[in-house]
């Protein structure tokens, strides 16, 4: 078996195991201090199998539905949390967790389920543009005034992290077409490994919090499933008219969030650190329920 059907068949193991890893050896969390060159590396890989003409196909129907749904991620997620009986610091968790950006592996999880990746890496840039003051209104409508948000952390965070490379890997995909396009195979390969590395890491980095809130690992895992189920539902509703790949774009588009944002947001916020816990449960929840997805949609 070649190695890159290894980890693109079995991902949904690979992650399982990052996530075993990253709980029982914390000190791997050092992975997370390169989570920018890392999300980097992943996003640029995929992108390399776009050219500028794939972006000027996109759907644009289907992107107005994925960012229709994707604002009603906040709602749902406040609903969740408070049909849980959690904690205002929890439901400001979840909140966050809703209002952010999709997640940036989503445009490498659409590639291995074989959707639309044009259409995943579009809704994701306008959506992470957006974000910026997306994110504190929908905080300041559901949870009240007082919480603050650095917008610009999350710009920057996009601009490094995905628009640059993207923008890098299309750019030689459309002026090298043939001599990028012989490893196509490779590409989607490089990208799952990332996403393995980064659970892994950001696991590790929560596991002294996933360890002394077992109380609650429960319930919130409850809540963080339910916000992951829904956000696939409404993503799948949402482009239910449109082709497979476009509904698989969709699905993924809405349904997984960024998590890594989500957490450190609650930091800038001044929340206590429990608050983080939707966004670590979340993360080990949606790689876990995606890549299940990647292999059955492409099945």
């Amino acid at each position: 078996m070649r190695a890159t059907r290894l980890v693109d068949d079995y991902l949904f193991g690979w992650v399982l195991l990052a996530v075993a890893l990253g709980v029982a050896v914390p000190e791997i969390a050092v992975v997370a201090r390169f989570s920018t060159p890392i999300l980097a590396v992943m996003v640029g890989s995929v992108s390399l199998t776009l050219s500028a003409s794939g972006f000027l196909s996109v759907d644009r129907s289907a992107l107005a539905r994925i960012l229709l749904g994707h604002a009603a991620m906040p709602v749902v997620a406040f609903g969740v949390a408070r049909a849980l009986g959690l904690s205002p610091g929890l439901t400001a968790g979840f909140v966050l967790l809703g209002a952010v950006t999709p997640e940036l592996v989503t445009p490498t999880m659409t590639a291995l389920a074989d959707g639309d990746i044009a259409l995943a890496s579009t809704a994701l840039v306008v959506i992470g543009v957006g974000s910026t003051l997306f994110t504190p209104l929908a905080v300041a409508a559901l949870l009240g005034a007082g919480l603050e948000i650095d917008g610009w952390r999350i710009a920057e965070s996009l601009a490094v992290a995905v628009v640059a490379p993207m923008a890098v890997a299309v750019g030689a995909r459309t002026r090298w077409t043939v001599r990028v396009g012989r490893y196509d195979e490779y590409y989607t390969t490089v990208s799952a490994v990332m996403v393995v590395v980064v659970i892994g890491g950001v696991t590790a980095a929560n596991a002294d919090l996933i360890r002394a809130e077992t109380g609650l690992l429960l319930s919130v895992g409850v809540g963080a499933l339910a916000v992951n189920l829904a956000g696939y539902a409404l993503g799948w509703v949402g482009t239910r008219s449109a082709d497979a790949p476009v509904r698989v774009a969709g699905t993924l588009s809405v349904g997984m969030r960024d998590f890594a944002v989500a957490a450190a947001l609650v930091t800038a916020a001044g929340f206590p650190t429990s608050a983080s816990l939707p966004a670590v449960l979340f993360g080990i929840v949606e790689m876990a329920t995606s890549a299940f997805l990647a292999r059955q949609f492409a099945g």
